[in-house]
């Protein structure tokens, strides 16, 4: 499972629904040992018997994300509504062509995790960073493609990618988490208002 909408710090909670994978997911947990067998009393001395690494975390960062996990239900409708009210008062700019909004096509479901536009181009992405961080509006763009990240620069063998570079280029992600406020979204919309004001003026 991989949700982002919880947070746990460095620790993470893995899901499983098949128990073929339970055993060696908890040697792997435990660094590769068959200790949790040893404090269950199933054997009678632990040591290595697989790989693993140390992907425990503490237990206060296990009580934080277990007390969300209680109210996940609510976090995830809080951060639905929010995406909602942003996509409700930005539609009418994007159905104008000043930027394209997220699509959730009829086969999926929305968890509420990103709220991002897509601009025209890198220039209209950077004039609307400049313009929301003058009104105290922190966005962001989002990751560099990974044919264009220095890492794989030689591995890449120069082939057309031009989704990806839009994206890379165009995409900007909108403040979006648990406690952001209705009037604190309705502030930065109203601010994306004036910047499509001023550049069709």
């Amino acid at each position: 499972m991989k949700q982002k909408n919880i947070i746990s710090g460095e620790g993470g909670m893995l899901v499983i629904n098949d128990e073929q994978f339970i055993h060696r997911a908890e040697i792997i947990r435990e660094k590769g040992t068959n200790r949790s067998q040893f404090f269950r009393g199933e054997v009678d001395k632990y040591g290595w018997v697989d790989i693993g690494s140390s992907f425990l975390p503490s237990d206060i960062i296990a009580a934080f994300l277990y007390a969300q996990c209680e109210y996940l239900d609510q976090i995830q409708e809080q951060r639905k509504r929010i995406w909602n009210l942003y996509h409700s008062r930005l539609q009418k700019f994007a159905d104008a062509g000043n930027f394209e909004l997220p699509h959730i096509p009829p086969y999926a479901t929305n968890n509420g995790h990103m709220m991002y536009l897509v601009c025209k181009n890198l220039g209209q992405r950077t004039s609307l960073i400049n313009h929301l961080k003058e009104s105290g509006i922190y966005a962001v763009f989002h990751y560099l493609s990974l044919h264009r990240s220095p890492f794989y620069a030689d591995q890449y063998d120069g082939e057309a990618l031009p989704q990806a570079d839009r994206f890379t280029d165009c995409l900007l992600r909108l403040p979006m988490f648990f406690e952001l406020r209705d009037e604190e979204v309705h502030q930065i919309c109203d601010c994306i208002a004036a910047w499509v004001q001023q550049n069709n003026a």
